[in-house]
């Protein structure tokens, strides 16, 4: 696999900007050790939604673990997920907003380098939640209260879209996007 969490913390270790994340975290939480499955954030959140089969690029299928990218798209604050029909495949986009820029991709058609960066990007985005978390009641309410409600809306509504063949308004939006 091309994720490697391990080596993702190494990293952010010897980013001076980014050092502070796991200096903090481990403070927290413990070492940090073990891949993203053993960390707390993915048991007591990521790990709750259902990840979805869909269409990769096809050079890259045995290169990442591909249902944990969907749960952390999924669990993300930051970016909206959505499972699609399209052409009789089941397509997976990520439609991030950056201020007045908005960004629509279809996992697979973006690059390996992409995708590993998307893999740092999430699990930096849970351990700087679980932080939060732990460190300001307020922000441990909000995050709480976001957390359920990303969750209920992937695993109620979004997931079933393949099995009921029929779209709702937002997925027809997304797909006269594409087309």
């Amino acid at each position: 696999m091309l994720f490697n969490f391990q080596k993702f913390i190494n990293d952010l270790r010897d980013n001076k900007e980014k050092k502070d994340v796991v200096l903090k975290y481990e403070k927290l939480f413990g070492e940090l050790t073990g891949e993203v499955k053993d960390q707390i954030w993915y048991n007591e959140f990521v790990s709750h939604f259902i990840p979805v089969d869909y269409n990769k690029p096809e050079e890259l299928i045995k290169d990442f673990d591909w249902n944990l990218l969907s749960q952390l798209v999924a669990a993300s604050f930051s970016s909206d997920a959505f499972c699609l029909i399209k052409n009789e495949t089941n397509e997976f986009l990520i439609d991030v907003e950056n201020g007045d820029t908005r960004v629509k991709k279809l996992i697979s058609e973006i690059w390996g380098f992409q995708i590993l960066r998307l893999f740092e990007i999430y699990c930096e985005e849970q351990m700087n939640l679980q932080i939060l978390i732990a460190e300001d009641e307020k922000e441990r309410e909000a995050i709480l209260k976001q957390r359920e409600k990303v969750l209920k809306r992937w695993n109620n509504e979004l997931i079933s879209i393949p099995i009921k063949k029929h779209l709702h308004p937002i997925e027809n939006e997304i797909l006269s996007f594409l087309d």
